[in-house]
This record gives C-alpha cells, structure tokens and sequence, in this order.
C-alpha cells in the first residue's frame, strides 16, 4: 500500500492504494463516488471519462500511483444540487439524455473542452466528444446542449 496526494474535486486527499490500483475502482469502491462509471474497461467507450490536471482521460485505465500532485474532477465535482454547473443545466433544460449511462464522462469531457476553448464549433464539440459510445442516440441533443452551455457561459462568467 502507497499514500497518493492529490486534488480531488477541489479538496487535498490522501489514498491510501497499491499504486497500480486501477481510479476507476478506487473512486467507485473506496471513495464512494459514483459518477464515473464501468463502461468497457479497455478505455474505449467513454462512461469513466475523468478529468485529470483538466484533461479528459478513461479512469478504468489510470493507476492511481500516476496521480501524486495531480488534480482529478469527476462528475461530483462539476456542480451541486443548489449550484449545478451550467454543462448539468443545459443538458437538463434540452433534456440531453435517456437512460444516462454515459452522461457523467461526457460531461467532464466537455467541461475539459470548454475550459480550453470557450466558444468551440460543432466540428469542435464533435471531435471532443468522438470516444464516448451512446447508444440511447440522443447525439443531436448533447451537441446542442454543449453548445448552449459554452453559449450561457459566455453570457454569464459567473454561471
């Protein structure tokens, strides 16, 4: 067992892990956090999609030894129930989603894309999102919501 520092969801903490502890199962079985889901396991279809120092990665393929003095953001940390990120309310309000499944790493990814790039094409939003699988085919509608989204953001810094 190893003690990992890192950032998680804005906050210090300490994991204690083998450092080649898969995140994916540490933040589901260790951490309580839920977000992230078991899609693949080979880092394919997009449901564990965490962000790491802001990038988009597959949690089931990061070790948490890898994560010393790095931030990770999963879906817990985007928003609140009172104070949801303005991702969760667009997706919402355009009802961007069926069964969900793959929603939390679609949206860290493109929250990742949206901090990089706050007004992006929907060339760009396409590319950013191309390794998530959905099969609920709701795609025309998480594009519109990641645009509407980056839209408000721009409107409103402080959303």
């Amino acid at each position: 067992m190893a003690v990992i520092e890192c950032t998680l969801n804005g906050a210090p903490v300490r994991i204690e892990a083998d450092e080649a502890d898969v995140l994916l199962d540490v933040l589901r079985g260790r951490l309580g956090l839920f977000g992230a889901r078991f899609g693949c396991g080979v880092g394919q279809c997009g449901a564990c999609a965490v962000l790491v120092d802001g990038r988009s990665v597959a949690a089931c393929q990061v070790e948490v030894g890898s994560l010393a003095g790095k931030s990770v953001t999963t879906l817990e940390g985007l928003g609140t129930p009172e104070r949801p990120h303005p991702l969760q309310t667009a997706f919402l309000d355009l009802q961007a989603g069926q069964c969900g499944y793959c929603l939390s790493g679609i949206l860290t990814s493109a929250k990742a894309l949206l901090d990089r790039n706050p007004d992006p094409s929907r060339a760009e939003i396409a590319q950013a999102l191309d390794w998530h699988l959905c099969r609920c085919g709701v795609h025309n509608r998480i594009m519109a919501a990641v645009a509407l989204a980056a839209r408000r953001m721009r409107e409103s810094p402080t959303a």
